[in-house]
């Protein structure tokens, strides 16, 4: 997170100072200020938590050095500082925290080193313990600008038996520049830094008992004689810290609690990127899952009836027979019912293409797209399952239905995947249909058939594939747009599998959004034949095979996108718009 906590004294001799601040440094620590350490003077502490490494490194300065130092620091002269205006010691360069995680510095110090980050440092000290104060002047309060920064300040007493009053005015900021950042980290904030303030009032209240136990100063200010103002004032410079809470480690706790706040702050909120609507596959797969949701518990509900009575056939809405079904002939959608095997056969279209040959794949793809049946007669099941898996990948979620493993030959609008075992008769229209490929899977006679690039599958070595189709696809064939753009991806050797798969869903998107426009001009406008060629025309469409692919493609838009165009038409509003 990038943010500066600070914590700001009001001094009665200098007003609003700065005493401590941690900040955020993703580059690498200006020179010397980790590797100038001398060997004497090296890690005087050192402490892993929550994955910090926390350590207090001391540099060696020469007199030149110092002197420069001094006279190039943004922060106030030792003349303007007294005790209780400064926290580190003459040459402590700071703490500084290593988060091996995320490889980021969290450096703490009495003064920024930057003059930019000091000057919004000390504007927000002055603000949140002169102005910027909520009533009872302790507690939280929120002020900024976009110039200056937003900061969350909160302000809190410390017990001092020396103070008029008998306490000392203290705040601890945070800054930052994400205004909405800051206000989402409000109750996250307030807890933590309530916490360290609670531990260091608790400190000095222990100290301010113990002094007032042995030396109390109310009854001996009330005997000592009337003082001017101003000369009391003068004489009464604020103790540090350390002393009112008796703790020399105070600063190295502070730096602790500082960098493990803005690292757990920085944490608890991550930004996520919003992609607008859900895609059709995506509200498909939740209107398939629904309905197997209420498919599950009407069997539920009447389980319990079916096992009083004696067995008898159950009958669908459509009046056909419904038996139960063996594991390797089920009718499943391709919603996700059924899993590939963990280690897919064809890892990839790349790879299948690499298998089946250039021409055999093309075929078979030009098929899937038109939405022809797609036939894979083998007796490995999990080869046939790989098969469906790669290839379903090159359509809408809501065209693909498949039966991914059958003992009979189902008919095409039943399934438009379907796996047989070798032993099958298809039907001789089937054979012959221009409508349907067939991919038969046998025992290869030699030990390597597949191209060059395939030799390290054995899985694959033992078959050999193939394609066959009453209606092949000719090689001069221009074929569907989506087609080209998909071969050309897989050619191009510069693109991995997985920029493959990206390019694959953005071509699904793309002509999605065309079958889009289609359906709402021919079905839901019902515009003439001739404005639908200009439409085609313009959507680059045009041609047979790109007509028939949007045709198929339609039948796999989402009840919900199909209901909320006709509801939109059928609204007076709608209406008076289109009038």
């Amino acid at each position: 997170m990038n943010a500066i906590v600070a914590l700001c004294h009001f001094c009665e001799l200098h007003g609003p100072r700065t005493l401590f601040c941690t900040e955020v440094l993703h580059a690498p620590l200006p020179q010397g200020a980790g590797s100038g350490d001398s060997p004497g003077q090296g890690e005087q502490a050192e402490e892993e938590e929550g994955g910090i490494q926390m350590s207090s490194r001391i540099r060696a300065h020469s007199p030149a050095e110092g002197a420069s130092a001094e006279s190039s620091s943004p922060g106030p002269k030792k003349s303007d500082m007294c005790e209780g205006c400064r926290s580190l010691a003459a040459g402590h360069p700071g703490y500084i925290s290593h988060d091996k995680e995320t490889s980021i510095k969290y450096v703490s110090h009495q003064h920024p080193n930057h003059p930019q980050l000091f000057s919004v440092v000390r504007q927000a000290c002055v603000r949140s313990l002169s102005c910027e104060v909520c009533p009872g002047r302790e507690g939280p309060i929120f002020f900024g600008d976009e110039q200056h920064g937003f900061v969350f300040s909160h302000t809190f007493f410390i017990k001092d038996s020396l103070a008029r009053g008998f306490q000392r005015w203290y705040s601890i900021i945070t800054i930052m520049m994400d205004r909405i950042y800051l206000i989402n980290s409000w109750p996250f904030l307030l807890g933590k830094v309530r916490g360290i303030i609670d531990e260091l009032q608790g400190k000095a209240l222990k100290v301010f008992e113990a002094e007032q136990f042995g030396c109390p100063q109310r009854a001996q200010r009330m005997n000592t004689a009337f003082t001017p103002f101003l000369h009391q004032r003068n004489g009464n410079a604020a103790r540090s810290l350390t002393s009112l809470t008796s703790d020399d480690n105070l600063w190295a706790c502070l730096h602790t609690s500082f960098a493990w706040l803005l690292k757990a702050c920085g944490s608890r909120l991550t930004e996520k990127l919003l992609e607008g609507a859900p895609t059709e596959d995506t509200l498909v797969q939740m209107e398939k899952l629904a309905d197997l949701e209420e498919e599950s518990e009407s069997w539920d509900n009447s389980e319990a009836e079916e096992e009083e009575k004696a067995p008898v056939l159950l009958e669908g809405a459509e009046g056909q027979e419904l038996t139960p079904c063996p594991a390797d002939s089920s009718l499943l959608s391709g919603c996700g019912s059924w899993q590939p095997r963990k280690l897919p056969v064809f890892k990839s279209l790349r790879h299948m293409r690499q298998v089946l040959g250039a021409p055999s794949f093309r075929m078979l793809a030009w098929h899937v797209l038109m939405g022809n049946q797609v036939i894979w007669k083998s007796r490995d099941v999990d080869l046939v399952q790989s098969a469906f898996e790669v290839l379903r990948t090159m359509l809408p979620v809501g065209c693909v239905r498949i039966i991914p493993y059958s003992s009979q030959y189902e008919e095409a609008y039943r399934c438009n995947f379907l796996g047989l075992s070798p032993h099958v008769q298809i039907p001789s229209h089937v054979l012959s249909s221009e409508f349907a490929v067939i991919v038969e899977v046998h025992t290869a006679t030699r030990s390597s058939l597949h191209p060059v690039g395939c030799e390290d599958d054995q899985s694959l070595s033992k078959y050999e594939f193939v394609v066959t189709s009453g209606s092949p696809v000719a090689a001069d064939r221009v074929g569907p747009t989506i087609l080209n753009k998909i071969e050309a991806a897989l050619t191009n050797q510069n693109l991995s599998v997985d920029v493959v798969d990206q390019c694959l869903v953005c071509l699904k998107e793309e002509w999605m959004n065309k079958v889009k426009v289609l359906f709402k001009f021919t079905k839901v406008d019902s515009r003439p034949k001739e404005d639908t060629q200009k439409l085609l025309s313009i959507l680059g469409a045009s041609e047979e095979d790109n007509v028939k692919l949007l045709k198929f493609w339609m039948t796999g838009l989402s009840k919900t996108y199909k209901s909320h165009l006709m509801s939109t038409v059928r609204s007076p509003t709608a209406s008076e718009s289109r009038n």
